[in-house]
């Protein structure tokens, strides 16, 4: 009979435990979305695509913990703090719209829980300081779609922009970055008006957008509420082209508008017309796995770039973990969250349907050109226009 060493016995005992360990091991993400109130048309399809994500990640099971915030901050705060206190979550993602991701930021900071925000323009790409150290996100940052609806802009010519958008926190943003892209163009400002996110009328804000005579207007919203400014400006006869920023860009806003929306432009992310893309595109096969996935489960034309968002927030985490676990650190453990942060920080060629993400300190993002196209409103559809993307 074949003896067998006690050393080799022992490494295959603790091989055993290892893997056994492995299996057994389950990171806990807590999420906060709008599935409710303004929002609702953006945080559904990120609420829906958490049921897609795959939750197997070398072993190490995934477990996702969803509420809505209602698109409420202080609901979202709440939210976080519960999924903290009650479900011990490693990471935290949400939340839908700017002002609850940029309150869940402190309670990340204060709890040592990393966040990554599902809001356009929740964490800026300057040098991430302070509590914003805990914070990443996965649109694309402001900048990126501003630069492209600049360069659009030049193509049409324009000389004179009207803006309204929200008054918050994201269309205060947004206004700022149009005016710091259009700094050293030819291109001026001649009105600017706001609304909130639940008004149900726009008419005085257009009328003193018409009386300004602009060429173009640069609509800055989010989901549905967008429709308004929209239709209104087309009811009362504005004859100038109408640009969006991609926080628009959802088949909702769509059904809502209406034929109001015809022709109007917006830069998005790939995945909105990933099946004309070019086959070379990067993310062009990304995109299209997460729609196949997605509409098998919610139907056909049902998916959403919001919903990419939160695909790219799991892909983010999916490439974090292997980092985290391989530090030593146990899930649930504040050293664990502590690795994820570093791991999230340190994401290198990650491949979502929206971009390839390559964050470092400075940049919590982590996305660049590739991320972006420009579209436009044809007979009710999104398309990818090549003229608009030269």
């Amino acid at each position: 009979m074949k003896l067998v060493k006690l050393s080799s016995i022992s490494a295959l005992v603790a091989s055993a435990f290892i893997g056994t360990a492995m299996a057994q091991t389950v990171v806990n993400v807590g999420v906060s979305v709008s599935a409710t109130g303004p929002a609702a048309s953006l945080g559904i399809p990120e609420k829906n695509t958490v049921d897609v994500i795959p939750t197997d990640v070398n072993g190490v099971t995934v477990k996702y913990f969803v509420l809505d915030d209602a698109t409420d901050t202080a609901q979202a705060v709440r939210n976080m703090r519960k999924l903290i206190s009650e479900n011990n979550i490693d990471v935290m993602v949400g939340s839908t719209v700017t002002p609850g991701s940029l309150a869940m930021v402190d309670v990340a900071a204060e709890n040592k829980v990393p966040v990554i925000s599902l809001a356009g323009n929740a964490v800026v790409v300057e040098p991430q300081e302070g509590a914003k150290k805990w914070a990443f996100k996965t649109p694309q940052n402001d900048f990126l779609m501003a630069q492209a609806l600049a360069h659009a802009m030049k193509q049409a010519n324009v000389k004179k922009l009207g803006f309204i958008g929200f008054a918050d926190a994201y269309g205060q943003s947004w206004l700022q970055e149009v005016k710091n892209v259009l700094k050293d163009t030819d291109i001026k400002i001649v009105a600017e008006e706001s609304y909130n996110r639940p008004d149900t009328s726009v008419t005085g804000q257009v009328l003193k957008l018409i009386a300004a005579k602009p060429d173009a207007i640069l609509i800055g919203t989010a989901g549905t509420p967008g429709a308004l400014p929209q239709r209104e400006l087309k009811q009362r006869g504005f004859k100038g082209q109408l640009y969006h920023t991609h926080g628009s860009a959802n088949s909702d806003f769509l059904r809502v508008c209406a034929k109001a929306c015809e022709g109007l432009v917006l830069p998005v992310g790939p995945l909105l017309v990933a099946s004309q893309l070019s086959d070379s595109n990067p993310v062009k096969a990304e995109g299209l796995s997460y729609i196949e996935s997605y509409e098998a489960k919610f139907g056909a034309g049902s998916v959403s770039v919001f919903g990419g968002h939160m695909w790219d927030a799991g892909a983010l985490i999916n490439a974090a973990i292997p980092k985290a676990i391989a530090s030593g650190a146990q899930p649930g453990s504040e050293a664990f969250r502590v690795a994820m942060r570093d791991a999230l920080e340190s994401s290198t060629d990650v491949k979502g349907v929206h971009g390839i993400f390559n964050t470092n300190a400075n940049d919590h993002t982590g996305l660049d050109d590739r991320s972006r196209v420009l579209v436009k409103v044809v007979d009710g559809k999104w398309v990818y226009d090549e003229e608009l993307n030269k």
